[in-house]
């Protein structure tokens, strides 16, 4: 029989509860022999007596006695991602660091699967890991047909920090939308209320408050213009329902503007909506916008339309 192992918190582990690890690592451990060891002071952390909520951190001492079968790590069955998606999501980062990885996801993409859905960002995962030991973890998404910038965190710290973060809207994100239509007013909000009626939102009074701040970076008479589009809650299609509602459907959207765009022979078959910009100072405590710039199809549509696109092109 094994002796008695004494294991470091690993970084991948830190902020984990101690009953967690020892699913992750011991997955043969049954619970109630778990509670026993804990009872029992054979299980310690840093040589102390430890409860299975204690949150652990990465360098910590965890005291394992011998556990026979049981102690014999997890297997993670990764998911298998072929050579040609794992080129391509390798080719969409942007910005890497030790803690997150930044995409500039293609319209077309989605984010997870679903019904009808078996090719997505989640599904590729395990072709990002690069140095870590872990795959990144989704902490927010952006629609299937929405371009630009989608945030991974690398460890569990930063996925609570980044899930907190994005639930509570401390991280300001920065849309284009390019539109059929001017606003009547160059900059403003939008506050209607917004209710999911089957795949689609409506403005109703009896729907989730939703607010949306917009300015028009550039118009073509009264017929196109380019919207910088901020959201300040994050309801469902929440841009697309609002910038509508206002006269201003984005192009190439079929849920909000259906066939009409067929009538503009300029217009590609992609929705025209990319998440341009996100400000990233609240986590980093200074200074830290990341951009992704615009699809071809985007710029190409903007240059035909006589609108300039060379900041947003880099």
């Amino acid at each position: 029989m094994a002796g008695v192992s004494l294991i470091k918190v690993k970084a991948c582990d830190d902020g984990m509860r101690l009953n967690r690890w020892f699913l992750k690592y011991y997955p043969g451990l049954s619970l109630g022999r778990f509670q026993k060891l804990l009872r029992t002071k054979q299980i310690k952390v840093d040589g102390q007596r430890a409860e299975a909520s204690l949150k652990l951190a990465v360098g910590q001492e965890i005291r394992v006695p011998p556990l026979d079968d049981e102690k014999s790590p997890a297997v993670v069955k990764k998911d298998f991602v072929s050579a040609k998606d794992a080129a391509l999501i390798q080719s969409l980062v942007i910005y890497k660091d030790k803690n997150i990885l930044v995409l500039n996801k293609p319209s077309g993409l989605a984010v997870q699967g679903g019904t009808n859905t078996s090719r997505h960002i989640d599904g590729m995962l395990d072709a990002l890991t690069f140095e870590a030991e872990e795959k990144p973890k989704l902490v927010h998404r952006i629609d299937k047909d929405t371009s630009g910038l989608l945030l991974l965190a690398r460890n569990r710290k930063y996925a609570e920090l980044l899930t907190k973060a994005f639930r509570e809207h401390q991280l300001q994100k920065t849309y284009l939308a390019f539109c059929l239509g001017v606003p009547s007013q160059p900059q403003g909000e939008i506050k209607n209320k917004l209710l999911k009626v089957g795949e689609k939102v409506a403005i109703s009074d009896d729907g989730k408050p939703a607010v949306t701040q917009y300015r028009v970076i550039d118009s073509v008479g009264q017929k196109f213009s380019l919207i910088e589009a901020c959201p300040l809650t994050g309801r469902t299609h929440q841009i697309r329902a609002h910038l509508e509602s206002i006269g201003c459907p984005i192009a190439g959207d079929d849920k909000y503007f259906g066939g009409e765009r067929k009538k503009f022979s300029l217009l590609s078959d992609k929705l025209y909506l990319h998440a341009y910009k996100i400000n990233l100072s609240p986590l980093y405590n200074k200074k830290m916008e990341l951009t992704a710039s615009l699809p071809s199809y985007f710029i190409e549509t903007l240059n035909a339309a006589g609108i300039n696109v060379k900041e947003f092109a880099k």
